[in-house]
């Protein structure tokens, strides 16, 4: 199955709101990796605009966006852009 790399990048001054749907959304991711959708996330964490990086299993780029829609940081409309690109894995690497 292929494999997506989604890159949000947050809305700005969403700052406060993201730390009141934190909570929320990485329940959510939790349950799609518990699934087997999500196999790698988390935040950038350099001095670029905030954002994150999601490493999503999916049978289509459309399919990567209907299961993102219900995370809470979408609903509540704190993503700016999500980005969302098919990536090659190359063998010998934690997940090829």
């Amino acid at each position: 199955m292929p494999v997506y790399a989604v890159q949000y990048d947050y809305a700005a001054d969403s700052s406060d709101a993201r730390d009141v749907h934190r909570p929320a959304h990485r329940e959510f991711l939790q349950t799609l990796q518990d699934a087997g959708s999500v196999l790698l996330r988390g935040p950038f964490t350099d001095a670029g605009a905030p954002g994150a990086l999601i490493i999503v299993r999916a049978e289509s780029a459309d399919e990567v966006g209907r299961l993102l829609d219900a995370d809470p940081f979408n609903v509540e409309g704190l993503i700016q852009t999500r980005t969302v690109r098919k990536w090659g894995i190359l063998p010998g690497g934690p997940l090829g």
